[in-house]
């Protein structure tokens, strides 16, 4: 079965340091016959990382290259192992070509609009595969020019979320896949950051370890550090529809998300 969309299946600028800024959950887009099988719920794409693109705005001026889904997550969720194998065993996660939103109800209309495996292979093939190409082709890349390169993914969900977490989650979740994709000193050092930033609140490899990319390329020992930052939305925007950016919310925790990105550039340029 071929898949059939007219975006391209990501945006990428191209930096000059050594940095690479991954945001694989900001898409919307899904393809007008594929949404006709959704749900009128999840027509809106109420899952996505809304607004990243905005809230790292600084990243284009500190010489970072960045990498931007353009599909939704619904289509097929590129921080999933390509097998769709579960990224936290014995508990509640979506797939990679998920057919229940965070909030536990259904994707697809109806049993016969489910995607099969020759679907899932095809979506894979024409969106998952190049993102992923093009991520692993960057750190290349950089690690050419540089020696010692950072992946940053950026994320972020609904604060409070029953499915996934009791509670409401804290407000800046780094993820380091329990020390395996970076450096333990830059981990502390951004947990540092988190958790002397006023009036939020700070963890590392809580509840959010970082996902397939983060686990996939992170490799301190070859150079490589990779983390993964899961933002609270609430930090920054509207958690419900219209899922609107709030400029003035956003300008409270900007400044902090920049300061990890520039502990994170200066600990790689310091190798």
């Amino acid at each position: 079965m071929r898949f059939i969309t007219t975006e391209p299946p990501f945006r990428f600028r191209r930096g000059t340091r050594p940095l690479l800024i991954s945001m694989p959950h900001v898409g919307t887009h899904v393809p007008p016959a594929l949404a006709a099988r959704f749900t009128e719920e999840a027509r809106q794409v109420p899952d996505t990382d809304w607004h990243l693109e905005r809230l790292y705005g600084f990243a284009d001026a500190l010489g970072a290259s960045v990498l931007v889904a353009t599909h939704s997550r619904y289509v097929i969720d590129l921080n999933r192992p390509p097998d769709g194998a579960s990224l936290y065993p014995g508990q509640s996660v979506t797939g990679l070509c998920p057919v229940d939103t965070f909030d536990d109800t259904p994707v697809y209309a109806s049993a016969d609009d489910l995607p099969g495996d020759e679907e899932i292979a095809a979506r894979r093939d024409a969106i998952w595969r190049p993102y992923h190409q093009q991520l692993e082709a960057e750190l290349g890349r950089l690690k050419a020019a540089h020696g010692t390169v950072a992946l940053w993914d950026a994320h972020s969900i609904r604060s409070v979320l029953p499915r996934f977490f009791e509670g409401k989650l804290p407000d800046l979740n780094l993820g380091t896949a329990n020390g395996a994709s970076c450096d333990a000193g830059l981990a502390a050092t951004l947990l540092g950051i988190a958790e002397s930033a006023p009036g939020y609140t700070g963890v590392l490899n809580g509840r959010f370890k970082g996902g397939h990319i983060t686990r996939q390329y992170g490799n301190p020992a070859a150079g490589v550090h990779a983390v993964q930052l899961e933002m609270t939305q609430s930090s920054y925007m509207q958690e419900q529809l219209p899922f609107d950016y709030l400029p003035d919310v956003a300008a409270g925790v900007q400044p902090h998300v920049q300061r990890m990105i520039e502990a994170v550039l200066a600990f790689v340029e310091g190798r």
